[in-house]
């Protein structure tokens, strides 16, 4: 009996990338930070039980730790604006933002001793950091699918740089239209672009239907060009075939335009809401100095 094994046959050890080699970067980073934080958290839980079996206090312990916690937390808009510094990757940055903004949640628990305190300045602090984490873990979501969705568009294009770039397209339809007339002699897709191809080409469509991952322009765009293209020649046709090329591009791009604004516009949420937090966590942290020790 030949026991010579096949090679054509991998054993599971062999069979390429580990599980954890086949994450992604980001989804690695959040891993790890998760095992940082959750053990940090339980053996801040025993010291304070501790503490608190010898009858000394412990607000004021997690008050410095969730304080010097935000201002971490607060670094990762720094970290934006100085990009070209090698602080590590963004996407770490990211990682390290969530998993310990949600574990401030915790500690600002622990801090209180209680999900909603009493006083107003105390209710009106309470209520800015629910603010802040309700909307960083919108933001998180928004990013994660977001992310997802452009990367399957194939195309990469800053935020800033979509408006010419869809100038440019909107320009070189009208340019193919005006072809399509003067070599055929023909003005049917120069009407069927000015009363309807034209709307789409004008700015950014579908903006609420992109976010949601939902595919109403791609039926837009079939539908339009299933009532035109029957009634074209074969010249018509061949600058027909070239909008829609153009047609699937400017899609891709109405695609980055409504993700990458909504997170502009998030980012006027949850930013003002951070800074008024820590703006009245340090008023907060004055008043107890002052007043309480």
């Amino acid at each position: 009996m030949n026991s010579t094994p096949n090679p054509d046959i991998k054993s599971p050890s062999s069979s390429g990338e580990s599980t954890w080699e086949k994450l992604s970067q980001p989804t690695r980073d959040l891993i790890l930070f998760t095992l940082i934080a959750v053990p940090g958290i339980f053996g801040l839980v025993l010291i304070l039980d501790g503490y608190e079996k010898n009858l000394v206090r412990t607000d004021t312990l997690t008050g410095y730790i969730l304080f010097g916690l935000f201002i971490f937390l607060g670094a990762l808009n720094s970290r934006k604006k100085l990009s070209m510094i090698p602080l590590g990757r963004a996407s770490l940055w990211l990682s390290a933002h969530v998993v310990f903004g949600i574990s401030a949640i915790g500690l600002f628990w622990l801090h209180t001793g209680k999900i909603w305190p009493v006083g107003l300045y105390e209710q009106v602090l309470t209520a800015i950091f629910y603010l802040v984490a309700i909307s960083g873990v919108v933001g998180f979501l928004l990013y994660r699918i977001g992310a997802g969705q452009l990367t399957q568009t194939g195309v990469e294009v800053i935020y800033e740089r979509i408006p010419l770039e869809l100038h440019e397209i909107r320009e070189r339809s009208e340019e193919i239209v005006l072809e399509c007339t003067e070599e055929s002699g023909s003005d049917t897709l120069a009407k069927h672009y000015e009363d309807t191809l034209s709307w789409f080409f004008r700015k950014p469509r579908f903006y609420w239907q992109n976010i949601f991952g939902l595919q109403s322009a791609d039926h837009w765009m079939r539908f339009h060009a299933e009532s035109v293209v029957r009634y074209l020649d074969e010249k018509e046709t061949a600058h027909f075939d070239k909008l829609m090329t153009l047609m699937r591009v400017k899609r891709k791009m109405d695609h980055h335009y409504a993700a990458q604004d909504l997170m502009k516009k998030w980012l006027l949420v949850h930013l003002p809401l951070s800074i008024a937090l820590l703006v009245l966590a340090v008023w907060h942290w004055f008043l107890i100095e002052v007043y309480v020790i």
